[in-house]
């Protein structure tokens, strides 16, 4: 008959060194998917600037009526005094055959055919004038507009020159071209031909959403495109 020896059981040591295991891991698990969680939503945050600025072109060039006013172009503004929003409008101040009204389609004849309304920027609205309000979307979890930068030969960018202080993306009919304005009013003709909007989260990291005159519309998480 064989002796019969007692089972072993784990030791305490090696309890503690299990369970120190399994909270490493866990530890790891939970800060990678925290980590990538905000990776995320800073880049779908940036991914919703970038098909607000389609749903302007979207309004502008398909000629979408507001409020009774038709052919006015759309256009996405940004504030570097508001960080933490952005405000997507249709361009309808001034009315067609306003003096100075000169920035799309019939340069200097405001009255002229193909005049429509509004001045290529952001004109807030007031009881007796300023554009449409679409919609004034508030950036979630924390993240807020870094800085924007517009593109003339070289870039320049609010966070390195402060005097940039407000960006103005437009589109309207008959052509697809984005008008690109900074600080308000518009100049004819826009030297810029690209503006990019940067974006960034508490935990750190940009996303860049660019813009072209030509109507292309990028995300990118290096750098302006």
């Amino acid at each position: 008959m064989e002796p019969i020896h007692p089972r072993r059981g784990f030791t305490l040591i090696e309890l503690l060194v299990v369970a120190a295991i399994i909270l490493i891991v866990t530890a790891v698990t939970i800060t990678s998917q925290a980590s990538f969680n905000k990776t995320i939503i800073l880049a779908n945050t940036a991914y919703d600037i970038a098909l607000t600025m389609h749903s302007a072109e979207n309004f502008g060039l398909g000629s979408r009526a507001v409020n009774g006013i038709v052919n006015a172009g759309y256009g996405v503004h940004f504030d570097m005094a508001v960080p933490n929003s952005f405000i997507l409008f249709a361009d309808t101040y001034p009315p067609v055959g306003s003096p100075g009204h000169f920035c799309h389609t019939t340069v200097g004849v405001p009255n002229g055919p193909g005049a429509i309304p509004g001045d290529c920027i952001y004109e807030p609205p007031s009881n007796t004038s300023g554009d449409q309000i679409i919609n004034d979307y508030t950036l979630q979890n924390g993240i807020t507009l870094n800085s924007f930068c517009v593109y003339s030969s070289s870039w320049s960018c609010s966070n390195t020159n402060t005097t940039l202080t407000t960006l103005d993306v437009v589109f309207a009919r008959p052509n697809g071209d984005a008008t690109i304005s900074i600080n308000g009013p518009f100049v004819y003709p826009s030297p810029y031909t690209k503006a990019c909007i940067a974006v960034t989260s508490p935990q750190g990291g940009l996303r860049y959403v660019s813009v072209d005159t030509l109507g292309e519309i990028s995300v990118s998480a290096s750098t302006c495109s």
